[in-house]
């Protein structure tokens, strides 16, 4: 393949590097596998894999805050029914190895600085826990109305 192809044209550099690998899996020798870019595409598939699931809880946290800072607004059930959807999506797309990878405290954070100075139909939310309610587990598992009362819930003394 010419050089910089993975720069110019990643789809076409992918399905070249394939065809090498499935060669050099039936035994073939092959001299053009781009080792370097291989690898580097293998890190990124799981990285992007753990990304996703990262972003699938961040928003489901977002929208658990918004129910408890808004809990009479006219966008709770569509908080709701997203809320479900992004539940599904993190337990169908949740490994394992993920779980020492994930940083649950972190992103809470992130979603308590997402929601600060909002206000919903004029109104300024009502307060939120500082400490992240939720195990992963939670997030992962619980119904709605559960995940809801945690963050009711009054956290106990440290």
């Amino acid at each position: 393949m010419p050089d910089g192809i993975y720069e110019r044209d990643v789809l076409s550099w992918s399905q070249h590097q394939a065809d090498l690998l499935r060669r050099l899996a039936r035994g073939e020798r092959v001299n053009d596998v781009d080792w370097e870019h291989v690898v580097e595409e293998i890190e990124d598939v799981g990285l992007s894999e753990l990304h996703s699931v990262e972003s699938y809880f961040d928003l489901m946290l977002v929208h658990l805050l918004k129910l408890h800072g808004w809990p009479n607004s006219q966008s709770v059930q569509h908080w709701r029914m997203e809320l479900g959807s992004f539940q599904k999506n993190a337990a169908r797309r949740f490994t394992p190895s993920m779980r020492q990878r994930i940083d649950l405290t972190k992103l809470y954070r992130d979603a308590l600085e997402q929601l600060d100075g909002v206000y919903c139909d004029s109104l300024a939310p009502r307060p939120w826990p500082i400490e992240c309610p939720f195990a992963l587990d939670d997030l992962l598992t619980k119904p709605r109305a559960v995940l809801e009362g945690l963050l009711n819930t009054p956290l106990p003394p440290a």
